[in-house]
């Protein structure tokens, strides 16, 4: 059994990097803490939470929503941190911004660069060359504390889709936090000058409505942006600052709720905890994240922490004060920064991990992270020295940065001068150009092992080279956000026939073999595709898995069917990738709704008399990219059964859909595509695939020929002219 939480856009982390006593993680010997400010529940909760994060990275079952565990870090921290200034301002009267963001630099940066300085060694000695430009990039970005920017954009890209899970993906939570110190401080700053304008001597109001102004929007942001978006929503700052803000606000409520009664404080204690374990027992990855049901768990860890003061020793901190969890406790910030890296580079070295496996090495990261517990993060956070020069400190936290920055950097230049040492320019690459174009012919032979050169390299592809379609270039492929109908023109601008590409992007993935034809057949080419999306008039659903409505794609379709009724093209060739809609009740997505929706679009399109050709979806090669990477001498390695093309599930809807239409013809180029007898990633010197089940750019040229007979054969006007 493989890890499920080893998926590109699912991997769920939260941060622990907060100190539980409003002072320290791990209680220097000989220096405890008073029992006015040392929170052993606070200490427990945070081993709660990355025990949970933990458990659900090593892939146990029964824990599906594991990755909670955020969204009770963000609570603590926003709790402690709040704590903190609030302690500040009442012995002061000010808050110092050198101060605070000096403690910062010198508690979360120093264990933090080691942890990416490490990946970037481990990257460089077991993860395959064709990840490194990408990881370094984003171990330079996690240096700077940015990285859940560059997480959130490679979430919605299409072009990112073979990306692997990142080592430094966890980072994500780490930079919201420190976008939060950023930005609360200085709010804080502003509150004590309008209190001081208002000549108001309590500063607890004007923090109220200050927090109020980062809550709210946040909060009410959150649940857009997760319906629109929720892959981009559960990286992004702006949907997770009101969770941070709520443990802010419990830290306001700090002198209320510890007189709160004490039979009501341990009720609420312990059902907050329940609300906590609830969560990770309920929520899966197919729950749109955070949005509203965040609530479940933030508010949950609020309730933890408000009741501790009171409840006492008959609170949760009856469990959460026992020795086991108060050492997982003070060590919780060293083992979130350890575990993920180090599955991810099991996974990468070793392929998938079981349940079993995931445990051994989440279990063994407590080595490496007790070590940079006792070796890196006391030290230096207990250093008299330090501690009394905040100069000093943020000096350090930018040494140790620019470490961190060198470390991601040295990586992405290893992997580009990986990169170019593999250049093909000039090479012999006639890929489906030396197979015959009659009908029937494959398969021709075996799998070929080996080629001297391939082009595009396997590596520059992993690399961020995008064979790609003109359309990512001229910038007229619309993306998965946005209802715009994006199109461009190649070929000839007043062709004798029109012919429009229209669909996904898998029907924008041949257009390099369609403006070969358009340049030698007198057509004007228009496409118009959009990420994701069939073309058809059913209500297509969005494509991570929670079952709603793409209503960009919905409404793109009206507005691209009105266009091509108006402008009446001679043809329109379509594909697509998607073989389910929603029913006419909109509450399962069948076969049959998307039949009866494709059907409908092609009638409108016959009744103005375009006549319209369906291109044969081709299956998904697994990961065809890395695999060529990895087995340059043994490709059959990389090969997929034939049968894969007729079990795919949109060709056999797009069969259906054709069998009820008899003036829309259907074309297949799987013969050009997959010519053995396994289908190969690579054939002709050049590589097939680019990421995904999409084609490259490459070798969707060299089926021009291929795509021309197809074409004749049904009616089209189409004929290929070798160059030369």
């Amino acid at each position: 059994m493989t890890s499920p939480p080893l998926t590109k856009v699912a991997d769920r982390e939260g941060s622990p990097a907060e100190e539980p006593a409003g002072t320290a993680t791990g209680r220097e010997p000989g220096r405890e803490a008073t029992p006015s400010r040392f929170r052993a529940d606070v200490a427990g909760l945070r081993a709660v939470a990355v025990g949970l994060v933990l458990l659900y990275h090593a892939g146990l079952p029964f824990i599906p929503g594991g990755f909670v565990g955020v969204d009770v870090f963000f609570v603590i921290s926003g709790f402690l941190i709040t704590g903190q200034l609030i302690s500040e301002i009442e012995r002061s009267g000010r808050v110092s911004l050198t101060g605070f963001y000096a403690r910062r630099a010198k508690r979360i940066l120093p264990a933090a660069t080691v942890v990416l300085a490490a990946t970037a060694v481990a990257v460089r000695l077991f993860v395959p060359r064709g990840e490194w430009q990408v990881i370094g990039g984003d171990i330079a970005a996690a240096a700077t504390y940015v990285v859940n920017w560059r997480f959130a954009d490679r979430a919605v890209d299409y072009l990112a889709e073979d990306v692997a899970p990142s080592p430094v993906q966890h980072f994500w939570s780490l930079a919201v936090e420190e976008q939060f110190y950023l930005l609360w401080p200085l709010l804080i700053v502003l509150a004590i000058l309008a209190a001081r304008r208002l000549r108001r001597a309590n500063v607890r109001p004007v923090l109220w409505v200050g927090l109020a102004v980062l809550a709210v929007p946040s909060f009410v942001w959150s649940i857009v942006e997760t319906a629109n978006s929720p892959e981009r929503a559960f990286f992004v700052s702006t949907t997770r600052l009101w969770e941070l803000a709520v443990g802010a606000a419990v830290a306001l409520l700090a002198v209320r709720a510890a007189r709160m009664p004490r039979s009501v404080a341990v009720v609420l204690g312990w059902l907050g905890l329940a609300a906590i374990v609830a969560a990770a027992l309920l929520v899966s990855g197919k729950t749109a994240w955070p949005g509203y049901a965040a609530a479940l768990p933030t508010l949950g860890a609020a309730a933890v922490i408000a009741a501790g003061a009171a409840a006492g020793s008959r609170g949760p901190v009856l469990v959460l004060g026992t020795r086991p969890f108060q050492w997982i406790g003070d060590l919780s910030y060293s083992l979130y920064l350890w575990h993920w890296p180090m599955l991810v580079v099991a996974a990468a070295h070793f392929g998938d991990l079981s349940v079993t496996d995931g445990l051994v090495v989440a279990l063994a990261s407590v080595i490496p992270a007790w070590l940079t517990f006792r070796l890196v993060e006391n030290p230096l956070r207990y250093s008299r020295k330090i501690s009394t020069s905040p100069r000093l400190a943020l000096s350090l936290g930018g040494n140790f940065t620019l470490a961190g920055i060198c470390a991601g950097l040295v990586l992405v230049l290893m992997g580009a001068w990986a990169a170019a040492a593999t250049t093909t320019k000039g090479r012999y690459a006639p890929g489906a150009a030396l197979l015959s174009t009659a009908p029937g012919t494959a398969p021709i032979g075996p799998v070929p092992e080996r080629f001297d050169a391939i082009t595009p390299d396997p590596l520059q592809i992993r690399q961020g080279f995008m064979d790609v379609p003109d359309t990512n270039r001229d910038k007229c492929f619309q993306q998965v956000e946005g209802a715009e109908v994006l199109s461009c023109t190649y070929g000839v601008p007043n062709g004798s026939t029109t012919v429009a590409l229209v669909g996904d992007s898998k029907m924008d993935q041949w257009l390099p073999a369609f403006q070969v034809l358009a340049a030698q057949n007198d057509w004007k080419l228009l496409i118009m595709a959009k990420a994701g999306c069939a073309f058809t008039s059913a209500q297509v659903l969005k494509g991570d898995g929670s079952g709603k409505p793409y209503t960009d794609c919905i409404e793109w379709n009206r507005a691209l069917l009105d266009r091509l009724v108006q402008e009446r093209p001679d043809y329109v060739v379509t594909s697509q990738s998607a073989s389910t809609a929603l029913d006419s009740g909109g509450e399962r997505a069948t076969v049959a709704a998307m039949v009866s929706g494709v059907r409908a679009s092609w009638k409108k399109l016959d009744s103005v008399g375009t006549k319209v050709v369906v291109l044969a979806n081709n299956p998904h090669p697994g990961a065809a990219v890395a695999c060529a990477d990895k087995n340059r001498k043994r490709l059959s390695a990389c090969a997929f059964d034939r049968e894969k093309h007729d079990q795919d599930p949109a060709y056999r809807m797009q069969r259906q859909a054709v069998a009820g239409a008899p003036k829309v013809k259907m074309i297949d180029l799987f013969d050009a595509v997959c010519p053995t007898d396994r289908c190969p990633v690579v054939f002709g010197n050049v590589l097939i695939y680019r990421g995904g089940s999409h084609i490259g750019a490459a070798y969707v040229k060299t089926t021009a020929p291929h795509l021309a007979r197809a074409l004749s054969d049904v009616g089209v006007p189409a004929r290929f002219t070798p160059a030369g």
